[in-house]
């Protein structure tokens, strides 16, 4: 079984999410930007916030929910960011589930809306992620934004 929890419950989880995320989506350098959001992350109040998905104590996925993941479009908040599936648990079902509890935690908040970027398409459409248009990550490389509404049950 799979539960999801919140990775300041379990901080010797930490380095692993750092790689994870640094990994999938880093460059070089950036490794410590993934380290200081993390740390960031492991308390109970405000964002950013980092969930993880264990099975049995073993660490198989990750999300965040961040108050802004794309420079260029900080007027939105809050976003379904770094969502990491280990590729062994990949085709599971795992990923809804870590977007699943990434909303209701929004909608438990407060929040009517919630955003996210890829640099691809196809994947969040399938669960009624709706594209709102392109953007730009830093600093220049174009990425498609979607949202999602959080009220009445959606």
């Amino acid at each position: 079984m799979i539960r999801i929890v919140h990775l300041a419950d379990y901080p010797q989880h930490q380095q692993q999410v750092i790689d994870w995320q640094w990994q999938a989506f880093g460059g070089d350098n950036s490794r410590a930007f993934f380290a200081s959001v993390v740390a960031s992350s492991m308390r109970h109040e405000g964002l950013p916030i980092t969930f993880i998905a264990l099975q049995g104590d073993k660490p198989v996925g990750t999300v965040g929910l961040w108050r802004c993941d794309l420079i260029s479009r900080q007027d939105l908040t809050p976003w379904l960011a770094a969502l990491y599936v280990e590729e062994n648990q990949r085709g599971s079902g795992l990923g809804v589930q870590l977007q699943q509890y990434v909303q209701e935690h929004c909608r438990n908040a407060g929040f009517e809306q919630l955003y996210l970027y890829a640099d691809f398409s196809g994947y969040y459409e399938r669960y009624g992620w709706q594209y709102i248009g392109d953007a730009l990550d830093y600093p220049d490389r174009p990425v498609r934004l979607y949202t999602r509404s959080l009220s009445n049950g959606s």
